[in-house]
């Protein structure tokens, strides 16, 4: 059976919702959707919103209120949650969370963004660390996984407007691009390029110099699987306008997969 998959950046949820969230969701309808940059917690959040009607749903919001934070809605009944990759200051952030199903994991990842200074991209370097083993790990248990967000990282050329005048900016570092290479190297795919080798296509614009209404962007929110999923298709969603960032979905099929029988860091489903 095909599962749609989305992943947003909303830049917080409920500036999100005031642009039209909830009537995109009913009509994009994902089986699976993966939030980054929620800026809210259970205090804060419209209740419709934090236990929505027909969804099963994990969040993991910041200590810090009104930053960072991720979360994963599921439809499916039989869904369990992770809180966390385990590295401390990304879980305080509230940087990932899963789902799994019977078919597969889901992650919705939020990487550090290092381009407020070098202090930040010093985080986000040692976060990239950390997920590096993070990732190995999550592929060579050799369970069915896609790994959903904003990664903060445009690859190569073709994924952003200025590439040359941002070689040294984040983003679009030699290091950060080198650690995609390394990445995808070791086993995960970029879904969308998989779909559209040769695509130019963005999920965020900045605010500033008109820029979204320009096309002047950068492909930051990816979506990558690990062998054993089928990629029927992927897109990206540039007229949603919920946000700086646009949706990214992809159609997927996978084998059923076998169930472990220790379930490790699952937390029960939000009702």
């Amino acid at each position: 059976m095909a599962l749609k998959i989305t992943t947003l950046n909303v830049n917080g949820l409920r500036s999100a919702e005031r642009r039209g969230f909830r009537r995109w969701l009913k009509r994009a309808a994902p089986d699976v959707l993966c939030l980054q940059e929620i800026r809210c917690d259970k205090d804060s959040a419209p209740r419709s919103l934090w236990r929505p009607r027909g969804w099963q749903v994990a969040w993991h919001s910041a200590e810090k209120k009104g930053y960072a934070g991720t979360a994963v809605w599921a439809r499916s009944a039989s869904a369990e949650f992770t809180i966390g990759s385990g590295h401390p200051r990304g879980d305080a952030e509230g940087r990932a969370v899963c789902v799994r199903l019977p078919e597969l994991d889901v992650w919705s990842l939020y990487m550090p963004s290092g381009s407020s200074g070098p202090e930040r991209q010093a985080w986000k370097f040692e976060f990239m660390e950390y997920a590096w083993e993070w990732l190995a790990r999550l592929r060579q248990s050799g369970r069915p996984t896609l790994l959903c967000g904003d990664i903060n990282i445009a690859h190569r050329p073709i994924d952003l407007k200025n590439w040359r005048g941002n070689q040294k900016n984040s983003g679009f570092l030699p290091e950060e691009r080198a650690y995609l290479d390394r990445l995808f190297a070791s086993g995960w795919r970029d879904v969308f390029r998989e779909r559209h080798p040769d695509k130019v296509a963005y999920s965020w614009w900045s605010n500033r110099g008109r820029a979204r209404e320009k096309d002047v962007g950068w492909r930051l929110d990816y979506i990558l699987a690990t062998p054993g999923v089928t990629i029927l298709d992927c897109a990206i969603e540039r007229e949603a306008d919920l946000s700086d960032h646009a949706p990214v979905s992809a159609w997927i099929e996978v084998e059923r997969a076998k169930e472990s029988s220790a379930r490790r860091g699952t937390v029960p489903v939000s009702r």
